[in-house]
């Protein structure tokens, strides 16, 4: 019974010392867990609250789920802030999900890309790439001093402001701009 207790108890100090280990990233006041799913991950953002909100509305939460992998370019409140008042709560009614669901799906890539891949995919396109998007549409990516910056199908622009959150599931980038499709 001793030796049974102890492999529990070295099972249990070796599942802590594996999530001490984890290399996480603090996005809105939460460490991000890559051992942790893009909806595990994002519930906990006080950034992220309202695309948390609009994911649930899209019927998008078993999709980020799933295995993936999925690169996200993740707004923040304050990105969807600079929609025009009201945009946000229109989005979120049933009425609108479809809308809703290309806006959101337009944030996603397939695949896992992380700043690197990016990067290196702006230097191959000699300053910038496009990135085809689980919407279908496109968003071109180059860099604007340092800074990686999405240019979407409108000409808006948003800047890549944490990269490399890595997920069990993919990666997110957390970005300052909500991009939208045509």
């Amino acid at each position: 019974m001793k030796k049974i207790a102890l492999v529990f108890v070295s099972a249990l100090i070796s599942v802590s010392t594996f999530a001490q280990m984890e290399k996480t990233v603090m996005v809105g006041g939460a460490a991000m867990y890559p051992s942790k799913n893009i909806v595990e991950n994002a519930v906990n953002s006080k950034d992220h609250t309202t695309l948390v909100a609009a994911v649930q509305a899209a019927g998008l939460v078993e999709t980020l789920q799933s295995a993936g992998p999925f690169t996200v370019f993740a707004p923040t409140n304050a990105a969807f802030g600079k929609l025009p008042a009201g945009t946000v709560e229109t989005l979120v009614k049933p009425a609108n999900k479809a809308t809703l669901t290309s806006i959101l799906t337009y944030h996603v890539v397939a695949g896992k890309l992380n700043a690197s891949d990016i990067l290196a995919k702006i230097k191959e396109g000699k300053g910038s790439a496009t990135l085809t998007t689980v919407q279908g549409g496109t968003l071109k990516v180059s860099l604007k001093g340092k800074n990686v910056v999405l240019t979407d199908e409108k000409g808006g622009m948003s800047t890549v402001t944490i990269a490399d959150v890595n997920q069990s599931n993919g990666v997110i980038h957390v970005i300052d701009t909500v991009v939208l499709p045509k």
